[in-house]
């Protein structure tokens, strides 16, 4: 079976094995913002946000993530900050989907995806605009799905660049090939266990080697952090192109 026959096939809590030991494991990312909902202007307690929402999530939804895969940006300068403006951003991810499993297929292997995008649709419902009582003081979050996770979104626009992307020019599609570019991703996860932390060659060309032929490929690190952030606020995240 070749990869993208295999790909066709898998579900979406279901890991997918590439060459030299290497997998792609799916996860569900959720952006967050987080404002403040009273008058405080406390700064926001990192470790008390993160406890709030492995609590919820646990409780509500009976989904367990660690610590670490709850990132938080704090904005500097809060107090010249004006009320509306958010106070911190992040994201959240769930790697481990395995509980999902047995559940979705109660609706068939047919219905398996349609599930799962209405079972992660509903996770965002539920958490955009919770409010946040971290102690007394009040945040309100809000939650989105990156737009890179809207693959159906994404395959209607790539179908319209297809077929009219191309009006107006003379040069043909082949002349033309389709770019991606990766960016704000950890540098581990293209790296070489034990050889080095930075962006493997070899490891990323695997990986992408997957879902078809690759033209040409670069490889290298961004490391803008952007203004805003805190300087304190976690791991530099390095970008792919």
């Amino acid at each position: 079976m070749s990869h993208r026959e295999a790909l066709k096939s898998l579900r979406p809590t279901e890991p997918f094995d590439l060459e030299s030991g290497l997998s792609l494991i799916p996860r569900v990312k959720l952006n967050l913002t987080i404002h403040r909902a009273d008058k405080s202007v406390s700064p926001i307690d990192e470790w008390k946000l993160k406890s709030s929402l492995i609590d919820y999530l646990k409780t509500s939804h009976s989904i367990s993530i660690p610590e670490e895969d709850i990132k938080v940006f704090k904005y500097r300068d809060l107090k010249k900050r004006k009320r509306e403006d958010p106070v911190a951003r992040g994201s959240l991810f769930v790697l481990d989907l395995g509980f999902l499993s047995k559940r979705l297929l109660l609706n068939g292997e047919d219905g398996v995806e349609k599930a799962f995008l209405e079972w992660r649709k509903g996770i965002v419902v539920e958490m955009d605009g919770m409010e946040l009582n971290l102690e007394g003081v009040k945040f309100k979050l809000s939650v989105e799905l990156p737009k890179g996770d809207d693959f159906e979104g994404m395959r209607k626009e790539w179908e319209e660049i297809a077929a009219f992307g191309t009006r107006g020019y003379q040069r043909s599609e082949r002349q033309q090939p389709d770019t991606i570019i990766l960016r704000g991703v950890p540098s581990r996860w293209f790296a070489e266990p034990r050889v080095s932390s930075k962006p493997s060659m070899l490891v990323t060309h695997t990986i992408f080697s997957a879902f078809g032929k690759i033209r040409t490929l670069d490889v290298g690190e961004d490391n803008d952090r952007g203004k805003d952030e805190d300087e304190d606020g976690g791991d530099l995240v390095s970008g792919l192109h």
